[in-house]
């Protein structure tokens, strides 16, 4: 089941990031994508206090749990927004989980996909469709 989050303040999005309607972004470079979840979702979850991660090597699926996120509210699944090998996942949240909360889409970011279907991201939102949706959320 996607986060689902209700708040009555938008958070940040970044331009040039695709977003799930679950709360995932993915952002593009040379056919990796990186990805978290966005700064309206870990606004939601409160305070983080542990990330599961998949392995380096792994594959993803678009739309299928990844990882899971829990803070002191909640434990959450997180779901890939992309199809791929994960070649990297961010070893820093181990020690500091909280980095997902202060800085979600620069150092709280969860793995890096290589990207294996690049039209995946085509059914994304762009910065101002996740604005909208979440505004339409709650």
């Amino acid at each position: 089941m996607p986060l689902t989050v209700r708040s009555s303040a938008f958070s940040t999005v970044i331009d040039g990031a695709k977003y799930a309607e679950s709360h995932e972004f993915v952002t593009i470079e040379d056919g990796v994508g990186t990805v978290g979840i966005t700064d309206f979702a870990q606004s939601e979850l409160g305070d983080v206090v542990y990330v599961d991660l998949p392995e380096v090597g792994a594959t993803v699926s678009k739309k299928e749990t990844f990882g899971v996120v829990e803070s002191v509210k909640a434990a959450s699944d997180v779901y890939s927004p992309v199809s791929g090998e994960v070649v990297a996942v961010n070893e820093e949240l181990a020690d500091n989980p909280a980095l997902v909360n202060s800085s979600p889409f620069e150092d709280g970011w969860m793995m890096k996909v290589k990207l294996s279907e690049p039209s995946e991201t085509d059914s994304l939102l762009d910065a101002s469709a996740y604005k909208a949706h979440c505004e339409a959320d709650h």
